[in-house]
């Protein structure tokens, strides 16, 4: 017999935020939600206001599914950055645009440092017996780390004269909650979109096949491989890395850097490319970063939006290469170390920035005296091989749950790597190492296959694109975990 109140109150349980279970785009309700989304923009879209309107509250509703009230935060930072930004225009003196900016950064940084290190520093006070704090045991906003440095870069450009900030807060709003980048970014500058959310929308056949490419793509990374690695076998060896010999461990740190590629490249595709269905654009956030041949060509590669993000708005304002060698390093230095900071309140993410910091300032050392030629076949191989496995060093840091983890990982790899193991390795898990190995073929690709995919797929009709995403979606559902494995980003 049909339970009408059984049925309104799973309705009801669907409907609200799920602390277990939060929306994001490898989800199960994330198809439903996205599907009517979609549904409605196609009769809207050419409405300039209802359109913004219309986003905006889906994208306001997406973020409360996935993180609960702390949704709200979002709305308090855009009416705080959405006047400030406009005080600092209407300013008449230096002196005054000076005093907004600051306060700008001191309430954006403020709430930023209180919920991620509060209970960091907690922890340093207790451990050097300066006083016996009570932790606060604090929650992280969900997405507070991109949004944060989206409202620094508006402020910040219309403080520099590079923007004049927007009119509308309902336009201000769209901005800074756009679904699709909302949680894990890119962090987007509104000097890039804004300007697009006015303009009339042509979408056109291109945008549908690349959004396609991109969302399937990304979708395969995340949940096809980089899930499947991690739970599968990466997890294993980071837990208790004590128990396996050296191989296996330099196994599970290569596995790592595949997961953790897959699962940031992957979700950035996915919003990327669900912003061309909607007719807007995202810069890229990834760009093959394992075929880089130094640190610096790796972070021209890897997560483009916050290494960019710490160029423009923390290296050049710290003096930049400006300011003789010794403090190019310094600032490069500091630069990666905040940068680490930015990705958790933990001393192993302070050693992973540091180790950044000083590849690089070594890089531009080398750079600067020409002692090897990169130009040349010989060097682009070599610089490969070396920068990969010096990323993938750094990544044990990254990863490991304390210091002395890391250290037994990198112990286990040089003392007791027992190379004999292979054997039974691969038997156990051959399957494991088989999506590993297609994981870095893909990475590898050259751009050209992208291109012919994309070429291929504008070609098909729009009944063939939607079959080819259900049968898509449909051998995903078959091969993904039981669990929902959330994004690595998601904790930043």
């Amino acid at each position: 017999m049909f339970d009408f109140h059984l049925d309104i109150d799973k309705l009801i349980s669907q409907l609200t935020y799920n602390a277990k279970d939060p929306l994001l785009f490898n989800s199960g309700f994330f198809l439903f939600f996205f599907c009517i989304f979609l549904l409605g923009y196609q009769f809207l879209y050419k409405r300039k206001l209802t359109r913004v309107l219309y986003f905006t509250i889906f994208s306001l509703y997406f973020f409360y599914k996935a993180c609960g009230f702390y949704f709200g935060f979002i709305l308090l930072s855009a009416v705080v950055d959405f006047n400030l930004a406009n005080w600092i225009y209407t300013a008449t003196t230096k002196g005054r645009k000076n005093a907004i900016l600051i306060f700008s950064i001191v309430i954006n940084l403020g709430l930023l440092f209180y919920f991620k290190y509060t209970d960091f520093f907690i922890e340093i006070i207790n451990d050097l017996k300066i006083g016996q704090v009570k932790p606060l045991n604090l929650i992280l906003p969900i997405g507070i780390s991109f949004y944060t440095f989206e409202n620094l870069s508006y402020t910040i450009d219309v403080y520099r004269g590079k923007f004049k900030p927007v009119n509308s807060f309902l336009d201000y709003c769209f901005f800074l909650s756009f679904f699709p980048k909302l949680v894990m970014g890119p962090i987007v500058r509104a000097s890039d979109f804004i300007p697009q959310i006015r303009k009339d929308i042509h979408i056109t056949k291109e945008d549908i096949a690349k959004g396609l490419y991109l969302i399937l793509g990304g979708l395969f990374k995340k949940v096809v491989i980089s899930d499947y690695i991690y739970v599968n076998y990466v997890q294993y060896i980071f837990d208790d890395p004590a128990r396996h010999s050296g191989i296996e461990c330099l196994m599970g740190v290569y596995g790592y850097a595949m997961v953790i590629y897959c699962d940031f490249s992957g979700y950035s595709d996915m919003a990327i490319g669900m912003a061309r269905w909607m007719g807007f654009t995202i810069n890229d956030n990834f760009d093959s970063p394992y075929n880089s041949s130094s640190i610096t060509e790796f972070w021209r590669r890897w997560h483009m939006s916050l290494s960019s993000w710490l160029k423009d708005y923390l290296y050049i304002s710290l003096g930049g290469n400006r300011v003789g060698r010794f403090r190019q390093y310094l600032n490069l230095m500091i630069t990666m170390i905040l940068g680490g900071l930015w990705h958790g309140a933990h001393f192993n993410f302070i050693v992973w920035g540091a180790m950044h910091g000083l590849a690089l300032a070594f890089d531009k050392m080398r750079m600067s005296i020409k002692i090897l030629n990169p130009k040349s076949k010989i060097f682009k191989i070599f610089g490969v091989i070396i920068t990969f496995h010096f990323v993938c060093l750094c990544w044990v840091f990254f990863k490991a749950s304390s210091f002395n983890a890391a250290e037994i990982i990198l112990t286990q790899i040089f003392t007791n790597f027992n190379g004999t193991a292979w054997r039974p390795m691969l038997q156990a898990y051959g399957v494991v190492f088989g999506v590993m190995f297609l994981g870095y073929i893909i990475h590898f690709l050259p751009k050209v296959y992208e291109t012919f995919s994309v070429l291929v797929l504008s070609k098909i009709t729009m009944v063939g694109r939607i079959a080819i995403m259900l049968i898509f979606i449909w051998i995903i559902i078959q091969v993904k975990q039981a669990e929902q494995v959330m994004p690595i980003y998601l904790q930043f």
